[in-house]
């Protein structure tokens, strides 16, 4: 999606600031206020868990007094002279046990917090069970807060995750899926994108192609938001919604597209930081999890492999280097690690240094404190020690991530990979014959190779012909492939040559460069031997350049057609030519883009997808 929003603020800080007002009982938050807390507890179901984690620490949490956090479907204890703030879905299950609470009479107080809009009805039945268990003034407040989606990034948005499978790409384009079933996958979309633009305070002006799920979704939503906007008493578009709508000069553009318009991308090998730990660790919702193998532990039954450490680490934006480097290609974050590991261990030796000059090896920093002012130099060695500390924790959570992903490059030839698959998707001439990769024992996993053969088949203008199939599939299969996402995007390419051409991906190709002497050094953490050094180009990918159309007012083929919502027009007229012909950008920032996705999912489980299509 893209907008043009002249705030400043992002949709990571917006949805923050919502949540920090929810858990101030529904007050702006004001930092820096002297006075202690009020302590409380914070229930929440699944699904606000997912949607506070990536946005919130614990330490945060407890800075806004919430001393405990708990499921809401856990056994909890009655803490009767404590407030609980309540975080959960209007669900059916999550209403029942709400009303259960306030007869067990287990907090002091009550503030009910619906992620999404709750119905008349349940309401009355929170209104019944208050009433029964004479709690009725013990609910203190019952607010919508429309925060059905999770933040990851500043500018960067997921719609589901807890029920993600029910809107995943195998959801809508099953081919028995019922209209109402469909009916359900559209309306739990449009629920979260509505949510997401209440937060953002801004009604956006909707394009979509024809005759596609985005379609649907993007009439569904105009009809949603005309609603809400017809209704001036309650509109959430008025006035000061979070303080989010007042600086907006522009309105945001979204543009809602297919994955249909790019199967190709999703299944491509890559060479970026951040987009490698996704693909090939444990990466979810801005946590990576890392099972670490300590070694070989003797025991009396003779040598055997240490059990396996699993550990957990958040790659936040608070993290400098993540920030950084996670764009980066990854030779050149390993190089980076490395420095910064040289440069923190030059300021540890200089603290330790001017410990021992002045004899001071064993003292606590208070001590060290107290001495006169010709220690001032060690004084400031000293005080920066926390700083040094969290230097060095960030140094060795990216020295463990990084070298895990190393790990899977060097077994897996993924630099092999990425850069032969983006020659296929640039058109520009392979240097070496695909069946060769595919056969080649050492190169990849067989799920790699199955990637691979697809990106070619999607991409080649000219499918190949019968035979050279068998023997691609001959190769697939006794590399130990599942032939079943070959027979879903065999299919799938069969109906869409109908409809259109295939994507076309941009005349770009990567370079290699030379290997890297800083992480070549025997010294380094990171062995690269045989690793390339490839040089990342500017890709011209298809949602890019359909964006790109949009948003600047260009005629092209390719998004001439797309269908023109704007909910704020009286009369719903259905125009495809657009009242606004002024490109979608501000003067002094450019563009500015927010990209969400109904599901976050990595290569593995999109060939997971494509493999239950293709089941026969």
């Amino acid at each position: 999606m893209a907008t043009a929003t002249a705030s400043s603020a992002s949709i990571r800080e917006r949805q923050t600031v919502a949540l920090k007002r929810m858990l101030n009982f529904n007050v702006p938050h004001v930092k820096n206020s002297t006075g202690e807390p009020v302590w409380k507890v914070l229930i929440y179901d699944r699904f606000g868990q997912d949607i506070i984690s990536p946005l919130l620490s614990v330490k945060e949490l407890r800075d806004m007094g919430i001393t405990l956090h708990l499921l809401l479907h856990s056994d909890r204890d009655p803490i009767p002279d404590v407030p609980a703030v309540y975080f959960v879905m209007p669900t059916e299950e999550n209403i029942d046990r709400m009303c259960q609470d306030l007869r067990n009479q287990l907090y002091e107080s009550y503030y009910l917090n619906f992620i999404s809009a709750i119905s008349r009805s349940k309401l009355e039945d929170i209104a019944n069970a208050a009433l029964a268990a004479s709690a009725v003034t013990q609910v203190a407040k019952v607010f919508d807060q429309y925060l059905n989606f999770i933040t990851l990034e500043d500018d960067m948005f997921v719609l589901c995750n807890q029920n993600k499978e029910l809107v995943s790409y195998r959801a809508i384009n099953r081919p028995d899926i019922t209209d109402t079933e469909m009916e359900t996958v559209m309306d739990t979309i449009v629920d979260s994108l509505f949510c997401f633009f209440v937060t953002l305070g801004a009604v956006p002006i909707i394009r979509c192609s024809r005759g596609t799920a985005a379609e649907m979704v993007a009439v569904k939503l105009d009809k949603k938001l005309r609603e809400n906007l017809r209704d001036a008493r309650n509109s959430l578009f008025t006035g000061d919604t979070l303080g989010a709508g007042q600086f907006s000069f522009q309105r945001p553009l979204l543009v809602l597209v297919d994955r249909n318009i790019d199967l190709a991308t999703p299944l491509h090998h890559t060479w970026t930081y951040q987009a490698l730990v996704h693909d090939v660790l444990d990466f979810h919702l801005n946590r990576v999890n890392l099972e670490e193998t300590s070694g070989v532990e003797n025991s009396p039954a003779g040598a055997r492999p240490k059990r396996k450490n699993k550990k957990s680490y958040d790659l936040t934006p608070v993290d400098k280097f993540w920030q950084k480097h996670k764009g980066s290609p990854f030779p050149e974050v390993a190089e980076s690690v490395q420095q910064e590991l040289e440069s923190y261990r030059a300021q540890e030796d200089e603290v330790k240094r001017l410990k021992s000059i002045m004899g001071l090896e064993g003292e606590d920093e208070g001590a060290i404190s107290m001495l006169s002012d010709n220690t001032a130099k060690l004084t400031s060695a000293v005080s920066s020690l926390p700083e040094l500390l969290e230097k060095k924790r960030l140094i060795d959570l990216h020295t463990n991530v990084a070298t895990a992903v190393l790990e899977h490059i060097k077994a897996r030839k993924l630099d092999v990979y990425f850069e032969y698959e983006e020659k296929i998707m640039s058109k520009t001439t392979l240097d070496k014959s695909l069946l060769d990769i595919i056969s080649d024992p050492d190169a990849g996993t067989p799920e790699d190779k199955m990637r691979l053969f697809l990106i070619y088949y999607i991409s080649t203008q000219q499918a190949p012909s019968e035979a050279d199939l068998e023997q691609y599939k001959k190769a697939l299969t006794d590399a130990g492939c599942n032939l079943n996402p070959l027979q879903y995007i065999k299919q799938w390419k069969a109906f869409t040559k109908m409809a259109s051409a295939p994507a076309s991906y941009g005349s770009t190709t990567t370079k290699s460069m030379g290997l890297l002497s800083r992480v070549m050094n025997t010294g380094s953490q990171f062995v690269m031997e045989g690793v390339k050094n490839l040089v990342l180009k500017q890709q011209n990918l298809p949602v890019t350049r359909i964006l790109d159309n949009l948003m600047e007012m260009k005629s092209n083929p390719e998004t001439d057609d797309y269908r023109y919502f704007d909910p704020k027009m009286l009369r719903g007229n259905d125009s495809s030519v657009p009242r606004n012909k002024n490109p979608f950008q501000e003067g002094k920032q450019g563009k500015h883009i927010l990209y969400g996705c109904s599901e976050l999912f990595n290569a593995t489980q999109f060939i997971k997808q494509l493999s239950q299509l293709g089941q026969k």
